[in-house]
């Protein structure tokens, strides 16, 4: 890979070479891939991105794969930015995005990571990738692990919502649910790994997953055509997705396509948010119980912490701390005033700006960027707990009426 240089170790600065089956450096550090920028800017502008597919791929000199690895089969990436004036004056911004990636194929962010995983284990010339996951990640590898004719064995704890094991199980995954914490399930996965020399897609140990998650941050950029917002708010649990977030930022930056960077807003649930109490107590990280309905960030022992929290300390990011009620009102909000659909975990970093916005850290000249990071559908249950059940009635108007009057539903 002529733009890549090597792997370096973010915790010792020890360098690797960039083989396609890079794991974390000896000392346990995860590790950061490093580009030769300025090769790149002889090879990538802004005039030749117009006429690419608008698929992740659209960015391969900013990718760490080799020039002769295929595009993945599903379309990842590309996905919606959609601006939300009326959100925006409801919350009093002066500007607001919504980045809608539940519409990535199998309905998750994630699916940027998992495509990256894909082409990585073809250069490795893998048969079988493996991972932990509350579910996101699960369902988005065996989907595009499907598609492109590679096995796949998943280990989820047991509390993953049922909609997620579901599309595993379609996806023809072998699936193993863990009866315990997504820490243990990730050490059984690790230990399972090692055990069969299966690819590994865990993202705190695979440097090249972050590579591909950063993807969502060229396609905001270029979506607002190069003019850098104030703030990006993303939902935050092991860590790896903000952190592919910033790499993706400063990659722009280091290549002149912007000027600035935008902070960082990390949003965490208040019953599961170490990474953002080790920002508010300027201290190490501890573990923390997994104490929310948002499972896809219900990580109390995260992976990739030394990322995350660099990403949020270099942006002056802000950190805030949102309850499930919050999550549920933001999801809520959204549907209401955007026709977005996110899951709890995927409606966190909106429920994030809404607080900030509330104690006044966000206000009328700020511009923000919410990323969606996973669809509504995947946690029906939730959705459903957060919204109540449809009017029932029998198929007559008296039927009809009597229950409008119940409800005190004003026909206009």
């Amino acid at each position: 890979m002529r733009h890549v240089l090597y792997g370096r170790c973010v915790r010792c600065g020890r360098t690797y070479e960039a083989v396609p089956d890079l794991v974390n450096c000896a000392c346990g550090g995860i590790l950061d891939i490093v580009y030769d920028y300025d090769y790149i800017k002889t090879v990538l502008t802004k005039e030749t991105l117009r006429g690419r597919r608008r698929t992740m791929w659209r960015y391969r000199e900013l990718l760490p794969v080799e020039e002769s690895t295929a595009p993945t089969p599903l379309r990842v990436g590309w996905s919606p930015l959609y601006e939300e004036p009326r959100l925006a004056e409801r919350l009093g911004l002066k500007g607001l995005w919504v980045k809608d990636d539940g519409q990535n194929p199998t309905g998750a962010l994630k699916d940027r990571a998992s495509a990256m995983a894909v082409a990585k284990a073809r250069e490795a010339g893998a048969e079988v990738i493996a991972c932990s996951s509350t579910g996101n990640a699960a369902s988005s590898l065996a989907g595009n692990a499907a598609a492109a004719g590679l096995k796949t064995y998943i280990f989820v704890p047991s509390r993953a919502p049922k909609g997620k094991v579901a599309q595993l199980m379609t996806f023809g995954a072998t699936v193993i649910s863990v009866q315990g914490s997504y820490e243990e399930t990730f050490e059984l996965s690790k230990a399972a790994i090692e055990r069969w020399g299966w690819y590994n897609r865990n993202a705190a140990i695979n440097p090249y997953l972050s590579e591909g998650k950063k993807t969502v941050a060229l396609e905001i950029l270029e979506q607002l055509d190069w003019q850098v917002p104030d703030y990006i708010a993303i939902s935050v649990g092991d860590g790896c997705t903000i952190a592919g977030l910033w790499k993706g930022l400063k990659d722009l930056y280091a290549i002149g396509f912007i000027d600035r960077l935008p902070r960082l807003i990390s949003a965490q649930a208040a019953g599961c948010c170490p990474i953002n109490r080790a920002i508010e107590e300027g201290a190490d990280w501890r573990p923390m119980e997994e104490n929310t309905f948002a499972d896809s960030i219900a990580v109390g022992v995260p992976r990739n912490p030394d990322k995350a929290l660099q990403a949020i300390r270099e942006s002056q990011g802000l950190v805030v701390n949102v309850s499930d009620q919050e999550i549920m009102d933001a999801q809520q909000l959204l549907g209401r005033t955007c026709g977005v659909f996110g899951e709890p975990a995927g409606v966190t970093g909106t429920a994030g700006v809404k607080k900030l916005c509330e104690q006044g850290l966000l206000g009328k000249e700020d511009t923000v960027v919410s990323v969606v990071t996973g669809n509504g559908l995947k946690d029906v249950a939730n959705a459903i707990k957060a919204c109540g059940e449809p009017i029932a009635i029998p198929g007559t108007m008296d039927a009809l009426l009597a229950a409008f009057a119940a409800r005190q539903v004003v026909v206009s």
